[in-house]
């Protein structure tokens, strides 16, 4: 485990604590790792690229295909 002296501003410190509180930890370094983990989670959602935004968009244009009723949808294409 790595230690540090940090410096943070009052604003910091009472967000913090109320990490602290909320999660009933004992200290502000794990309110730090509990910060650091939804920072984590937040930074590693992945962007849709504009790409696939294009490719979708040109699927929604697409026709749909009626296919009527279960019993429909067996016979026409064999399923039983």
């Amino acid at each position: 485990m790595v230690k540090a002296i940090i410096d943070i501003n009052d604003n910091t410190n009472r967000l913090l604590n109320i990490i602290k509180a909320r999660f009933s930890l004992k200290d502000k370094s794990q309110a730090i790792e509990v910060m650091a983990d939804e920072y984590e989670e937040l930074l590693s959602e992945r962007e849709i690229k504009p790409s696939y935004l294009k490719k979708l968009k040109s699927i929604e244009k697409e026709k749909t295909v009626r296919i009527g009723t279960l019993k429909d949808f067996k016979k026409a294409y064999g399923v039983r």
